[in-house]
């Protein structure tokens, strides 16, 4: 049984970084609900009082904080 090598091309090709845009795919507006659930907590009233606050003092950036 023979072993297939990938040719030069594919191999330079996987060898590059993926560009940030297509890693990231959060979306453009941030809900409490979002930031609640990132966070890894339960969605309660408090929870989405503590996700509201943060939304306004920190905009999307408090979702980015939280994910990888």
């Amino acid at each position: 049984m023979s072993t297939s090598q990938p040719d030069a091309s594919r191999r330079l090709a996987d060898d590059r970084a993926t560009p940030d845009e297509l890693l990231h795919a959060c979306p453009l507006e941030t809900s409490a609900e979002d930031l609640v659930l990132a966070s890894g907590r339960d969605i309660t009233p408090r929870t989405l009082a503590w996700a509201e606050r943060k939304l306004a003092s920190e905009g999307h950036a408090a979702l980015d904080k939280l994910l990888p």
